[in-house]
């Protein structure tokens, strides 16, 4: 294979990876003198001329000319001989510079010289790449879906660069087909032997952060600061606002007229209930406002222990610990207080209540806990709530509901 034919199929990586002139010409040089060192011991004797833009190469050999009897002779050194068949003049002691043709080298020292051109290449490509993907980290973006699998779903950007979404990063309500469009935060990158992996995430609170950031201008351009972000992918999530300018309304403006701009965020998330709520370095007041929609009576704080006894009515208390537990979870993040809810009702009637438990031989363990998980723990806690709305509130069929009360009020009239 001719020196010009090499580094025309060299060349095509330059164009297919889009590799700079230098670089290219370093790792071509590299590459050559590697195979030349395997072939002669030594490259210290070679010059070896590139230009990979016109598509040539020359690669010359220095040797010093010895006299014929010379039988111990160095990769540096030529017989008189030898030498004179490259120019008649040459005397003992001058030096000679010859090229060396590639195909001098042998095949299989071309095929190899390509193959380990090749892996230079796809090196340099990978180092890149983890430095490029090293810098996005926390940023959002979007590549299309190539291949879903059981555990993870492969995106594919538009350099053609491989980009892995987990099952545990998807939002539980997502579902890809081949050739979707997908957002989410650039995680991690993470070296798998040369190759980095690049995960993405679409749970991560930094996403919400993100998108918050990207579909909100007053976000972008940092009049609105969102100053804390706690969530259950596709459940619920709450976002703590602040703003320095007193004429802004953090929240109006996230959330939008009738919820417009939110909305957007809310349907990439699948329907993610998000609660913005304005951010306060008053703790209880803090506190009153992450457990919204419930509407708190007083709140008891213990700063050492890092936690706050909330005290609600009766009606209430449903509404602050939330369908499966998440209101309260959340208040709790958001805050960095453990919330304990204390009920305040009538005592009389607190005193006449049972516990939910005393019912287990005439109500399944796992209808208990769906009450517990909203709040309801008692049997009068459970007979002040509206049927439809136990339906709503819980995974339990209207049927059940219905017998739960009969099984409870019959515990009062007997």
């Amino acid at each position: 294979m001719e020196n010009l034919a090499l580094i025309d199929s060299f060349s095509e990586f330059k164009d297919d990876k889009l590799i700079d002139r230098v670089t290219l010409m370093a790792i071509l040089e590299d590459v050559f003198r590697n195979a030349l060192k395997k072939k002669f011991g030594s490259d210290d004797n070679f010059d070896i001329i590139i230009n990979p833009d016109k598509g040539d190469m020359e690669i010359w050999r220095r040797r010093v000319i010895v006299a014929d009897d010379d039988l111990d002779l160095e990769n540096e050194e030529i017989t008189l001989t030898e030498a004179r068949k490259i120019e008649p003049d040459f005397e003992i002691g001058e030096e000679v510079s010859e090229e060396v043709k590639l195909i001098d080298l042998g095949r299989r020292a071309i095929l190899a010289l390509r193959q380990n051109l090749i892996s230079k290449i796809h090196e340099h490509d990978n180092t890149n790449l983890y430095k490029q993907f090293k810098d996005l980290i926390g940023e959002i973006y979007t590549a299309e879906v190539h291949h879903v699998r059981p555990r993870v779903v492969i995106l594919v950007d538009d350099e053609g660069n491989e980009i892995v979404l987990p099952k545990e990063k998807q939002i539980p309500s997502d579902f890809f087909r081949k050739g979707d469009n997908v957002r989410g935060i650039i995680e991690s990158v993470e070296l798998k032997g040369n190759k980095p992996q690049i995960i993405m995430s679409r749970t991560s609170e930094k996403f919400l952060e993100k998108l918050f950031e990207q579909e909100i201008p007053e976000v972008f351009d940092g009049l609105i600061m969102v100053k804390k972000v706690v969530r259950i992918p596709g459940e619920k999530a709450k976002v703590a606002v602040d703003s320095y300018d007193d004429r802004i309304d953090p929240v109006g403006a996230c959330v939008g007229m009738k919820g417009s701009r939110i909305h957007g965020i809310v349907r990439e998330l699948g329907n993610e209930n998000i609660d913005v709520i304005n951010y306060t370095t008053n703790i209880q007041l803090y506190i009153t406002r992450a457990l919204s929609p419930a509407k708190v009576s007083s709140i008891k704080i213990n700063e050492e222990t890092k936690r706050a006894e909330v005290f609600l009515k009766l009606e209430e208390v449903s509404k602050a610990i939330g369908r499966g537990g998440h209101n309260i979870k959340l208040a709790g993040l958001l805050t960095g207080y453990e919330l304990d809810v204390i009920r305040e009702g009538n005592v009389a009637e607190e005193e006449d209540d049972v516990e939910l438990t005393e019912f287990s031989d005439e109500i399944d363990g796992w209808v208990i806990d769906e009450f517990a998980k909203i709040g309801l723990d008692t049997a009068r806690s459970i007979l002040k709530q509206d049927v439809d709305d136990l339906v709503r509130r819980t995974d339990l069929e209207e049927e059940t509901i219905l017998d739960v009360m009969r099984i409870l009020k019959e515990e009062f009239n007997a």
